[in-house]
């Protein structure tokens, strides 16, 4: 279970939303330049509930390599405000301890405290995967 206070929450909350807005703003200027409006209409959406067709998603089947790093960021803030409706943000999804308040500061979209993603990042080296 996570110790992080409702303020601490409402902080990492406005840095997800700044994060996620970031991406979509960035990803408009990559479809400005390709004369993609249809996938410009799709990022003035606001983001609806989670039954929603995830922009990640529907950028997944744009399938431009330079589009890659958009999509597994999305994800990432996707996935950390599904954590957060959940209750499990700020928990290790390792070893269940909290995760450092500092960290999230860092890296809102972190699912690991840092010792189990140095673990696994030592681990997984090999694969060539980026981590957070």
């Amino acid at each position: 279970m996570s110790d992080l206070t409702a303020v601490q929450l409402e902080e990492l909350t406005a840095c997800l939303d700044s994060q996620y807005h970031d991406i979509r703003n960035a990803v408009r200027t990559e479809f400005e330049d390709t004369g993609e409006q249809h996938r410009i209409d799709l990022l003035n959406r606001e983001p609806g509930d989670s039954g929603d067709q995830s922009l990640a998603s529907a950028l997944a089947d744009f399938n431009v390599a330079r589009f890659d790093r958009y999509i597994q960021a999305l994800r990432d803030v996707e996935a950390a405000r599904q954590r957060m409706e959940s209750g499990e943000y700020g928990t290790c999804t390792d070893c269940g301890l909290p995760i450092a308040f500092a960290r999230l500061r860092v890296a809102p979209t972190a699912k690991r405290c840092i010792e189990c993603q140095q673990k696994y990042e030592r681990e997984y080296a090999q694969a060539g995967q980026p981590s957070l």
